[in-house]
């Protein structure tokens, strides 16, 4: 046989062979493809989350600034008589062939007493770990449905809650702000498939202050690495449209007089909330936000509602825990009046 029909010949299996593998390598990339576009996808929520404790009142503002198209606005629950949350990040789940997006800051379970092994010292009070555990149990069956790899530094919260509202046991105002991290494992013998876990929740207090650091207008946000500067920076800056406001109104010029001395707490509470709204325009032109107030005895109401009505959580029980029982919790420093 002439060497060029031997090639030829053999060329007959050597092109099947090679059309059989770019179709199981064809099959498997679909089959990815299929597998991803059948996964939960999150949609985040971006924005930012600025709280004034006043005389006798905390007001709350949340801007929606979307991070992505996808994007859902800063979201508002009650959690308890007491607290409200905004959850920022992913606080809505889109299930693969289900119109309807599950969100976290609805259908809350009853938020009973903490669970002893979620528990660290140093961190939270009872009823703080309480309302984060909830969240993490919702969150859990959630990203553990992520197969994929996710774009996410390894500090960076997957969803975050600012949680406003008023200690038990007269401790007074506080704002926490609770973390969710995930951590991704890829699983060898699956190629492309990661096992996502979501691990408990971190707790960090922005408000009050240590004992003789000053009262100031705290701020979170989400993503942590915005760029644009915090409302008290712009006050204690001055700028062009904060000094308008000073001058505009007797009532406004009080309320930047008790930020200046670190005295935010001794603001009014309505004028307060009127000068709040005034300023976003200013630090975020063309944003929506929300605007809201919460009273020790009163509760919470809005000052500018969402689009959307608001779920409530029924209040945590915990009849074993003493009323004596210690908390982490800082007691008031600062007589408001």
């Amino acid at each position: 046989m002439k060497l060029d029909s031997l090639c030829q010949s053999r060329s007959i299996p050597i092109v099947a062979i090679f059309l059989l593998v770019m179709a199981l390598i064809a099959g498997r990339a679909q089959a990815q493809t299929e597998q991803r576009e059948d996964e939960i996808v999150a949609n985040l929520a971006g924005g930012r989350v600025i709280v004034h404790v006043t005389r006798d009142a905390i007001v709350f503002a949340a801007i929606d600034q979307p991070i992505e198209a996808n994007s859902v606005p800063p979201r508002v629950v009650e959690l308890d008589s007491t607290h409200v949350g905004v959850l920022l990040g992913a606080s809505e789940w889109q299930l693969p062939a289900d119109p309807r997006p599950v969100r976290l800051d609805r259908n809350l379970q009853h938020i009973a007493a903490p669970d002893p092994r979620y528990r660290a010292a140093g961190e939270a009070e009872g009823d703080l770990e309480a309302i984060g555990v909830v969240f993490l149990e919702k969150l859990r069956t959630l990203v553990s449905q992520l197969h994929h790899k996710i774009d996410l530094r390894a500090d960076e919260p997957i969803l975050q809650i600012v949680v406003i509202g008023y200690a038990p046991n007269l401790y007074g105002p506080e704002v926490w702000v609770i973390e969710y991290r995930v951590t991704q494992e890829q699983i060898a013998t699956r190629g492309e498939y990661w096992q996502t876990r979501a691990s408990r929740p971190r707790f960090s207090q922005l408000y009050p202050p240590e004992k003789k650091d000053p009262r100031k207008i705290v701020e979170s946000r989400y993503p942590a690495n915005s760029k644009e500067p915090t409302l008290q920076f712009f006050i204690e800056a001055n700028e062009p449209g904060i000094e308008r406001l000073r001058s505009a109104e007797t009532r406004f010029r009080k309320v930047f007089e008790t930020i200046d001395k670190g005295q935010a707490q001794k603001a009014v509470t309505v004028d307060a909330a009127d000068l709040l709204r005034a300023e976003i325009p200013l630090i975020a032109p063309n944003a929506k936000f929300i605007l809201g107030k919460m009273e020790e005895q009163g509760g919470f109401t809005w000052l500018v509602p969402p689009d959307e009505p608001v779920e409530r959580a029924k209040e945590p029980e915990d009849k074993d825990r003493p009323p004596e029982a210690p908390s982490l919790r800082k007691r008031p420093n600062v007589n408001p009046n």
